[in-house]
């Protein structure tokens, strides 16, 4: 039986209203009252986890590279849209110029 397609796009400002509203696509009532046994059988029924084995003592802890403190010149009005978005702009920047990046490379 096929997954039921249920992927919702949302925009940052509309994932953030929602946030402040409480909402949540997840039962977390339904989620805390399950057992261990539940819990166990939910996911060995789930087509997406099957055949999944995770190797917890060969795990290893990989800590993200240092970032460079950089001071560069950049519009305004480029500034000011990321800044607009929240918390988190610098790390936005980062994102699209890694984006921008990656693609580069593949040509």
């Amino acid at each position: 039986m096929p997954k039921k397609e249920r992927t919702v796009r949302y925009s940052a400002e509309e994932l953030a209203a929602k946030r402040k509203r409480g909402e949540s696509s997840s039962d977390w009532e339904r989620a805390s009252a399950m057992t261990r046994e539940e819990i166990e059988a939910d996911i060995a029924s789930d087509p997406d986890e099957a055949g999944m084995v995770v190797d917890w003592d060969s795990v290893s802890i990989e800590l993200p590279k240092p970032k460079a403190d950089l001071h560069m010149r950049i519009d305004r009005d480029i500034l000011d849209f990321f800044r607009k978005s929240g918390r988190g702009y610098q790390t936005r920047i980062n994102a699209v110029l890694r984006s921008y990046v990656q693609r580069a490379r593949q040509e």
